[in-house]
């Protein structure tokens, strides 16, 4: 998959150095895959969920990426990164219809 951007990923472990190394393993396993569709997502990383129908939400340890992908042109865009508390808060939001 081609990822945009990895600069998203990078800018959150200048905050939090500890999600370096699983963020970056997470990078390294999705820019090799070919993902055709959301079951394809699934046999990678069996706790990948979809969330609000637009994006596919991988956990990395100890946070959360938020992800749209177009399967069908081999892309996979980084909307957001977060901590697991910020993520609850973020998808708190995304229920209540205010993303």
């Amino acid at each position: 998959m081609h990822v945009i951007s990895r600069k998203a990923l990078t800018e959150f472990w200048a905050v939090h150095a500890q999600a370096r190394a699983p963020l970056s393993a997470w990078y390294r396993i999705v820019t090799e895959a070919k993902f055709g569709d959301f079951a394809g997502v699934r046999r990678t990383f069996n706790s990948a969920d979809v969330v609000a129908r637009d994006f596919v939400v991988f956990n990395a340890i100890s946070f959360r990426i938020v992800t749209a992908i177009r399967y069908n042109r081999g892309k996979l865009y980084i909307r957001h990164v977060f901590t697991h508390a910020e993520y609850d808060r973020w998808s708190a939001r995304l229920k209540k219809g205010l993303s």
